[in-house]
């Protein structure tokens, strides 16, 4: 802690390619199971694939569970520990962080805050976590070391950028070239530009 609609044709393009790519995959199959259901978020696009829910290395597709439901209702399974690659923030979890995060600005500074109602810059970022499931360290230097690396010309929103020397700063990035942060006693929580501060690191939960 420190101070400081209409479904588009790119939809109907894309649902009609992952058609594509489901069915091929269920060609492979050796034995193919019952259909399962896919569903393309944010439209009311639905189709049956035969044995996707088999196909080698599908549960570990992060999200996956928002396309084919019937992969999250499976008891027990840790999706999100089978994850061996790079860590990518989901569009729709991504927005989510930063929709949230924009709900609270203009809230008070509070050194040791970690809301609902005042933050700090750590308390911030951990109480906007909380609120889609993710558990991250509380301050500043820890979220800073935690997570996985991000380079800024991969930020996505929802990724935690830190600033200053020693990561003593951190905020949301919103994935439009700002930050949403509490940065000290006389500033409430704002949006601002991401080189309003020096640019430290960025890591992605």
């Amino acid at each position: 802690m420190a101070k400081h609609r209409k479904p588009s044709n790119n939809v109907a393009r894309n649902a009609a390619a992952a058609s594509a790519v489901a069915m091929g995959a269920s060609a492979v199959l050796a034995n193919p199971a019952q259909a399962a259901e896919v569903v393309v978020p944010g439209t009311a696009i639905r189709f049956e694939v035969a044995g996707i829910e088999n196909v080698q290395g599908i549960q570990t597709v992060p999200g996956v569970e928002q396309w084919i439901p019937s992969l999250g209702q499976q008891a027990g399974a840790n999706y999100n520990a089978a994850v061996t690659g790079p860590v990518v923030q989901t569009p729709s979890t991504g927005q989510a962080i930063v929709d949230i995060a924009r709900t609270k600005i203009g809230s008070p500074y509070v050194w040791g805050a970690a809301g609902p109602n005042a933050f700090d810059c750590s308390g911030f970022t951990t109480w906007v976590y909380q609120q889609v499931g993710k558990a991250i360290p509380r301050t500043s230097y820890a979220q800073a070391a935690g997570g996985v690396k991000v380079s800024r010309d991969q930020l996505q929103a929802g990724d935690i950028v830190a600033f200053y020397s020693g990561a003593s700063h951190v905020g949301i990035y919103t994935g439009h070239g700002t930050v949403i942060h509490a940065l000290n006693s006389s500033t409430p929580l704002s949006e601002t530009p991401i080189d309003y501060m020096p640019f430290h690191s960025a890591v992605r939960y």
